[in-house]
């Protein structure tokens, strides 16, 4: 938009008719107030060169040009839909000046400063006008505020309404129209104004109004958004339609009183059928559990300023439509559970790729809106035997095991502080001799210990540390019974790094996160690294597919290889199913908030294998079937 768009249109001078009356003076004819008016506009023009010198504590308007306003930040899912938008007090989105309709510059120039592309920051008449109307007043009642000033308004000054305070803005707003060109005042006012409704900026309102883009606005819709600016939630279509329609009409017959459009256009516009959206400002996340998790990890990495009012475009590495699925499975099971007497059950469900380590599904509970509180990344919970293959791996990374090693289940003791540990197995007796393949698929708990006691329970929590496991671990005899706090994200994690043979990405939400202009902020295409050691990995996978096929896992037997754990604690607090297909690793957590039984006997082959098993067929649906790698094809560690 050049300034010749508006020169020559320009508005004939209107004076004022009737009479006002000064404060203590006495009867003003119209004829003498625009005397006065004219009289003032030149002291006022005259005099705001000297206030440009004396204003010397004023802000510096030349930061302007390294201004960045606050933005909201939008985050989708992986194929672009949006699921949230994550703002502070201002909800805008920058756009430049031409994606901003020419139609509602043209309403907001008519509506609020007609003679913007020919003055210099002030109107003197406006000015001067406005003077003589607030002394007869005594106060202010009106504004005569350039475009420029009620930009360096909002953005410097106070909005308390005074006279010095008006001389501060026209002083501001000349220094402004020196560093700034017109067009540039114009495209930061538009995204700077309010609109109401928490929306910022003109992107927003014209979404939340309208439901479309600022560049596509009509000249019916202009208007009404330009008519808000004064009042915008007293004249918002969504409070009165009948107040926005007549702040409408006084808009369009401003603009036909300019000549800025006809009167078929005109009488058009007032015609227009106003179709409303919705107001978006204040609207829940349609995946709070996927979003809020986001938020918390942009939050970690830039700042929570950053995450409010930066303006970031997250895409997410879910598809709503498979999160979705999975928050389904997650009710519909949990409905299940209570039929079966396990009241006030709670569920969590994390889903990975193992090639990428991107998480494909998150749900952290039955009911977001019921609590926050996510499961799958806060809850600390015991694993219970779904920690043994973080002590088998160790036993095969030292080369000395292998999955047919031998171990033997018999009566154990172990001094254990200033008395002696007995480990028992779940069902209370020793079967003998075993290999390691089989002490896993029947979980038994006297070789697993035993095997960690052989190898170093310091070694067993290195590796759980380079699997990203951190909560707290002391080298105690229990320790492979899983006696420690760890997430379903963490489990799922670590799985899915034995289902890759030991190369691992951080597990990430985000797939990439830009600026609003598309700069790159965070880029997390998997850059995987082996952590582990390949033959270890595979053997434990080998070994974990006995658990689906002839151990304690069978519920989450597919119509393909599986390779998973299941996981009780004793008094049957927490139950677990942790899985994987080399697609899809998935780990499924029941239990309750106050930390109670479940119910006696309660155990995660029974009754979480089948509900992994359930989610997976829906997730594996039109995937192909595919074989584990054979330990074979590594090389085996050599013992130390």
């Amino acid at each position: 938009m050049s300034s010749r768009t508006f020169e020559d249109k320009q508005p004939q001078q209107q004076t004022s008719s009737g009479f006002e009356f000064f404060k203590g003076v006495g009867q003003v004819t119209g004829g003498t107030l625009l005397s006065i008016t004219l009289l003032t506009s030149s002291i006022v023009a005259g005099g705001l060169v000297g206030l440009a010198i004396s204003f010397r504590n004023l802000p510096d308007v030349r930061q302007l040009r390294n201004f960045f306003p606050s933005e909201t930040t939008y985050i989708y899912d992986i194929k672009g839909k949006l699921l949230t938008s994550v703002h502070g007090e201002a909800n805008r989105e920058v756009v430049p000046l031409d994606k901003i309709s020419p139609n509602l510059k043209r309403a907001v120039l008519a509506s609020e400063d007609g003679h913007f592309y020919s003055h210099h920051g002030i109107n003197p008449s406006g000015v001067g006008r406005a003077v003589v109307v607030n002394l007869v007043a005594g106060g202010v009642k009106e504004g005569g505020s350039t475009i420029t000033m009620q930009l360096v308004k909002n953005l410097f000054l106070s909005h308390k309404r005074a006279f010095t305070r008006k001389l501060a803005e026209a002083v501001l707003a000349i220094r402004l129209e020196q560093i700034l060109s017109k067009d540039e005042i114009l495209e930061m006012y538009l995204n700077q104004v309010y609109w109401g409704h928490n929306n910022y900026g003109v992107q927003t309102a014209a979404r939340s109004y309208f439901n479309k883009s600022a560049e596509f606005l009509t000249l019916g819709e202009s208007a009404m958004m330009a008519g808000l600016i004064q009042a915008p939630e007293e004249f918002s279509p969504f409070s009165s339609m009948k107040l926005a329609k007549q702040k409408q009409k006084e808009v369009l017959g401003r603009m036909l009183d300019l000549k800025w459009i006809t009167q078929k256009e005109y009488d058009d516009a007032l015609k227009q059928e106003i179709k409303l959206g919705r107001i978006k400002s204040f609207q829940g996340s349609a995946l709070p559990y996927i979003t809020n998790t986001v938020a918390q990890e942009l939050a970690k990495k830039f700042g929570r300023d950053a995450l409010l009012k930066g303006g970031m475009r997250v895409q997410t590495t879910v598809d709503a439509k498979f999160q979705m699925m999975a928050e389904e499975t997650v009710i519909k099971w949990h409905n299940t559970l209570l039929s079966q007497g396990l009241y006030k059950n709670q569920l969590a469900l994390v889903a990975i790729d193992p090639r990428t380590h991107f998480v494909k599904a998150l749900v952290g509970g039955v009911d977001p809106k019921a609590s926050e509180f996510n499961r799958a990344t806060q809850a600390q919970r015991q694993p219970g035997s779904s920690f043994k293959p973080f002590v088998y791996y160790t036993a095969f990374a030292t080369g000395k095991y292998a999955p047919d090693s031998t171990v033997v289940d018999s009566p154990v003791s172990y001094r254990d502080g200033n008395g002696w540990y007995f480990p028992r197995n779940y069902d209370g007796g020793f079967s003998g001799a075993m290999s390691i393949r089989t002490a896993l698929a029947q979980s038994r708990n006297i070789p697993v210990i035993k095997i960690g006691k052989a190898i170093g329970m310091n070694k067993v929590i290195e590796t759980c540390r380079t699997l990203g496991i951190m909560s707290p671990m002391e080298p105690v005899t229990s320790l492979p019974l899983g006696a420690i706090g760890v997430t379903p994200l963490e489990m799922a994690s670590a799985y899915a790094t034995f289902a890759n043979y030991g190369w691992q990405s951080p597990a990430t939400v985000i797939v990439r996160v830009t600026d609003s202009t598309g700069n790159v902020l965070l880029d997390n295409t998997p850059k995987p690294q082996r952590v582990l050691d390949s033959w270890a990995s595979a053997a434990i996978i080998d070994v974990m597919q006995s658990v689906v096929t002839s151990g304690t896992g069978k519920g989450a037997a597919l119509d393909r290889p599986v390779a998973g754990k299941t996981g009780t604690t004793s008094s049957e607090k927490d139950i677990w199913f942790v899985g994987t297909v080399p697609q899809l690793t998935t780990a499924v957590w029941v239990g309750r908030d106050d930390n109670r039984q479940l119910s006696s006997g309660a155990t995660g082959g029974g009754m979480v294998a089948p509900i992994w098993r359930d989610f997976m067929v829906k997730a594996l649906k039109d995937v192909p079937v595919e074989k584990f790698k054979s330990p074979s094809q590594f090389p085996r560690p050599k013992s130390n």
